[in-house]
Parts: structure tokens; C-alpha cells; sequence
């Protein structure tokens, strides 16, 4: 068994259709102004809490929230999931200033999403 470890889900991803229309209700849900607000990712953070909507998300095959563990090595970790009969959904991923994305899913099809910053 690999030594890798998650530390913590801080962050949930939501995939929208309609991002000015889920961008106004999480603006009223969380009572704060989204701290980015970019055509492709629009994020709060609340109480230490990543709250963000990806517009693109379900063109990447996501069907509802996403839970990102925070990892120090994503490719170590989606190879151990891999190995122990995780699927991989979204390959890992730069998407910006240094962080790395993944998005995998146990044979039930739970969503298992990977981000190192």
C-alpha cells in the first residue's frame, strides 16, 4: 500500500450550464462576492472553504459537485488510485498559476477530484 495521503477536502467544484444564473445564486447562498469571477471558473472562499462553478464542467464528463482532496503529487495519486480500481475521468490537468487538477471515480462512480497547489 502507498504512503500518499490527502489531507483535507477544502474545495467543491460545482459544473453549471448557466454560470450567470448559478453565479447569482451562490452570490446570495454565501452572502459574499465571488473573490474570482473569470468566463471559465467563478470561486468564493468561505471560512477556509473553496466554493467554486466551473462553466466547462460537465464537457468534462462531471454530473454534480466535485470534492478536490489536496495532495502534494497528483500523478502519484492517480496512479495509486488507478492501481487500487479508480477510474480516471479527467487526466491530470494545469489549470493555472502552478495548481493540478484530477478528477477520478470508484466503481460505484463516486467522484473523487485531486488538486495540488
Amino acid at each position: 500500500m502507498s504512503s500518499l495521503t490527502a489531507t483535507t477536502v477544502n474545495t467543491v467544484v460545482y459544473p453549471v450550464t448557466d454560470l450567470a444564473a448559478a453565479k447569482t445564486i451562490f452570490t446570495r447562498l454565501l452572502a459574499a462576492e465571488p473573490h474570482t469571477d473569470q468566463p471559465y471558473y467563478v470561486g468564493w472562499n468561505v471560512g477556509g472553504q473553496e466554493i467554486a462553478l466551473d462553466p466547462n464542467g460537465h464537457a468534462k464528463g462531471l454530473t454534480g459537485p466535485v470534492p478536490y482532496w489536496h495532495v502534494d503529487d497528483v500523478p502519484a495519486h492517480v496512479a495509486g488510485l488507478v492501481e487500487a480500481g479508480a477510474t480516471v475521468r479527467q487526466q491530470p490537468t494545469d489549470v493555472g498559476g502552478g495548481k493540478l487538477t484530477a478528477v477520478l471515480a470508484d466503481p460505484d462512480g463516486n467522484v473523487i477530484g485531486l488538486v495540488q497547489a
